[in-house]
C-alpha cells in the first residue's frame, strides 16, 4: 500500500505495557543467528517473528525445488496433470540430473517411464534432480521454459524477489531468491496444497532397488517437524526451509549459508524451538473494537473507522524489557468512495526492534458514499494544502 498513517503514541504504550508485564528472565528476545540468511514465521498469520537478511538476495540450492513442486501441486488441482500420468526419461535429464551427474538423483533409468506421483516423492524425499528435470520437460518442453513458469508463477503467489533459472536448484548466477520469498512460498504449500503435506514428513521412499531416506533430518527428532526442504551448493552453503507444528501452531524457518549439514539442522531446530518457547499470541482489540481511521477523499464522510474481523491478535515475545515497538496503519492514502462496511482497506503493522513484524487486515467499519462536486473540490483543495497531514 502506498502511504502510512502512524498510529497514535497511546497505542505503542499501551503495547509496551504488555510486552513489559512479562518477568524478564534468562530469555531474551534476540536469537544468535549463525545462518547467513535466517527468517522465522508464524504460518498461520504470517508474522514475521525474526529474520536476518532475510530480503537479501540468495543462492537456494535445492530448496527451490519447492518452487517446481507447487507449480506440479497447480497443475494437479486444476487437472492439467494427473497423478497416474506417465513422463519419459530424455537423455539430457539423465545425464544432467541422473546417476552419471553425480548429484542427489531418483535413479531412474535412461529411456524409462515414470508416474508422477512416482516423481513427486523422489523430488520430496530424494531431492532428486533427474526426476525434477523429467518433470520440467514433460510439462514445458524444455527446463529452461518450466523455469520461467516457475518465475511466473512464484510472482504471482507473492515471491517478490525470486528468479528461477532451472528446476533443481544446481547452481546457476541468476537462479536466486530470499529468506523472505522460501518461507512465504513454504507457506503458500502448506495452506494451498495441504493434501501433499504427508509426503514431506515421509521418511523414506522404496523405488525399484533403492531405498531413500528423507534428506530432512528434523523429521527424526522429536520438535514436531513434519517438512519441507533441505539445500546445497558449494556457492549457497547448507540450507533448510522447515516447518514444524505444536499443539494449533505451525512454524516455518529458513536458514542458509550455513557450513556443515550438522549445523544447518542444529540451526533450523533451534530457530524453531525458540520461536515455539519465546513468542506468544497478544490480544490488541476486541472484535468490533475500533482501531483506527483512515482518511477519505470525495466521500460524505472525511474518515472510516477501522476494525479487525474478529479479535485483533498479534504474535509477541513473552521475554522483554523495555521492547520498542512501531504500529502504523497502512493504506493507500486517500482512499476513494464508494467505501462498503466490511471492505478489506488498511492493514495493521507492527514491529520491533527485534525484527519481528505483524500485519493484520483491517476493514471498513461504516459505509462511505460520494460527496458532491462541491464537498469534493474543497476535499482536493485541503489535501494538497495539507498533503502532508494523514
Amino acid at each position: 500500500m502506498g502511504r502510512c498513517a502512524t498510529l497514535a503514541t497511546n497505542l505503542l504504550v499501551g503495547f509496551a505495557a504488555l510486552v513489559s508485564a512479562s518477568t524478564v528472565s534468562a530469555e531474551t528476545i534476540d536469537f544468535a543467528a549463525r545462518a547467513r540468511q535466517a527468517y522465522l514465521m508464524d504460518a498461520d498469520s504470517g508474522a514475521v517473528l525474526f529474520q536476518v537478511a532475510g530480503e537479501e538476495r540468495m543462492y537456494p540450492a535445492s530448496m527451490s525445488k519447492l518452487m517446481t513442486l507447487a507449480v506440479m501441486f497447480r497443475a494437479l488441482k486444476d487437472g492439467t496433470l494427473k497423478p497416474t500420468d506417465e513422463f519419459v526419461v530424455s537423455e539430457g535429464a539423465w545425464r544432467r540430473g541422473g546417476g552419471p551427474s553425480n548429484t542427489s538423483a531418483m535413479l531412474i533409468p535412461l529411456n524409462s517411464r515414470v508416474r508422477l506421483d512416482e516423481l513427486l516423492q523422489g523430488i520430496i524425499v530424494q531431492s532428486g534432480n533427474d526426476a525434477c528435470i523429467v518433470v520440467a520437460e514433460g510439462m514445458a518442453g524444455t527446463e529452461e521454459a518450466f523455469a520461467r513458469i516457475m518465475t511466473e508463477e512464484g510472482r504471482k503467489i507473492g515471491l517478490k524477489k525470486s528468479t528461477f533459472a532451472n528446476s533443481t536448484g544446481l547452481h546457476h548466477p541468476d537462479h536466486q531468491t530470499t529468506a523472505r520469498d522460501l518461507a512465504h512460498l513454504a507457506r503458500y504449500i502448506i495452506r494451498a496444497h495441504a493434501e501433499y503435506l504427508p509426503i514431506f514428513s515421509q521418511k523414506e521412499y522404496l523405488y525399484r532397488k533403492h531405498r531413500f531416506i528423507n534428506r530432512n533430518p528434523l523429521l527424526f527428532l522429536n520438535i514436531g517437524a513434519d517438512g519441507m526442504k533441505t539445500g546445497f551448493t558449494k556457492e549457497a552453503g547448507y540450507g533448510m526451509v522447515a516447518t514444524a507444528k505444536q499443539g494449533e501452531r505451525r512454524l516455518i524457518a529458513v536458514v542458509n549459508g550455513l557450513s556443515t549439514a550438522e549445523e544447518r539442522k542444529d540451526e533450523a531446530r533451534k530457530l524453531l524451538e525458540w520461536g515455539f518457547r519465546s513468542f506468544t499470541e497478544v490480544k490488541l482489540f476486541d472484535d468490533g473494537e475500533k482501531v483506527g481511521d483512515a482518511r477519505v477523499w470525495g466521500g460524505d464522510k472525511l474518515y472510516v473507522p477501522l476494525t479487525g474481523k474478529g479479535d485483533v491478535n498479534i504474535f509477541m515475545p513473552k521475554f522483554a524489557q523495555n521492547q520498542k515497538l512501531k504500529a502504523d496503519i497502512i493504506y493507500n492514502y486517500p482512499l476513494k468512495p464508494p467505501i462498503k462496511k466490511g471492505d478489506p482497506v488498511a492493514k495493521l503493522r507492527v514491529t520491533s526492534a527485534a525484527n519481528a513484524s505483524n500485519e493484520v487486515q483491517l476493514y471498513a467499519a461504516d459505509d462511505v458514499a460520494p460527496s458532491g462536486l462541491w464537498r469534493r473540490g474543497l476535499d482536493s483543495i485541503a489535501l494538497r494544502a495539507f498533503s502532508w497531514i494523514p
